[in-house]
């Protein structure tokens, strides 16, 4: 499987000068309490023009683009963080209108990074990643409503810290009960053909990975687990704000 990519962006646009306001914005992802020229979190390579204050999301101008093996999860974060910003999420080779500013684009070499980027401004490229037998284990998980057309997930993966490599639990997406009859298994979702999509993967996206490393826009995130664990942070890791999750926590 081709290596996606996920490019966010504001729906509305207001020419260069807000473009550059919007770089300038992103220069600095660092937590608030940390000063200037500290490094970052997660190695983050951006060095900062000015220090950006944490603010809700519907307040963001961004263009990022989401890498990251398959079955990472890049398409539910990309989606997730759309609605959040309230952006298109396209992908590339899709109808869409001209407002339409969020693309989904298969990346397999270096060329079609340049590429992508002579067309866009992009601010921020977001490296997904996680450890390779979770990856197989959540990609063998993998279930299609055949009524409804909707992904479940029955893999329940705990798995202990071991070599360096941290612990992760994620909890299994499972279907309601009317779908439960009817759940089917993709079939190239099997562990063979699991291993050899990362494996072509990983020999492709390495130069595109140091593409955008080089000139400075790659955030590496290790996901910590399921969308609990990891959203919460990776929502910090950009310096954004889900507005209805603080609501729901302060009730």
């Amino acid at each position: 499987m081709a290596a996606v990519q996920r490019l966010l962006r504001a729906a509305a646009s207001g020419g260069a000068a807000t473009a550059a306001a919007a770089r300038r914005r992103m220069g600095s992802l660092a937590p608030e309490q940390a000063p200037p020229a500290a490094p970052a979190p997660n190695g983050f390579p951006f060095a900062a023009e000015e220090r950006m204050r944490r603010r809700p999301a519907a307040e963001r101008n961004v263009q990022w683009v989401f890498l990251g093996c398959p079955g990472v999860g890049k398409g539910t974060y990309a989606s997730r963080l759309s609605r959040l910003l309230g952006v298109p999420h396209i992908a590339t080779g899709e109808p869409c209108s001209r407002r339409a500013r969020l693309h989904r684009a298969p990346c397999c070499a270096v060329k079609q990074a340049e590429i992508l980027d002579g067309v866009t401004d992009i601010d921020m490229v977001v490296n997904l990643k996680l450890r390779e037998d979770v990856l197989v284990e959540k990609c063998l998980g993998r279930r299609i409503c055949s009524q409804c057309g909707k992904n479940f997930n029955v893999a329940c993966i705990d798995v202990k810290g071991e070599n360096e490599l941290p612990a992760i639990y994620m909890e299994p997406l499972l279907p309601p009960n009317n779908c439960m009859s009817k759940m089917i298994t993709r079939a190239d979702d099997t562990e063979e053909v699991v291993r050899n999509r990362l494996r072509i993967y990983n020999d492709m996206s390495q130069p595109v990975e140091g593409f955008y490393r080089e000139q400075g826009k790659l955030l590496e995130f290790d996901l910590p687990g399921g969308i609990p664990e990891s959203w919460p942070k990776l929502l910090h890791v950009l310096n954004l704000e889900d507005q209805e999750e603080l609501k729901l926590a302060a009730a």
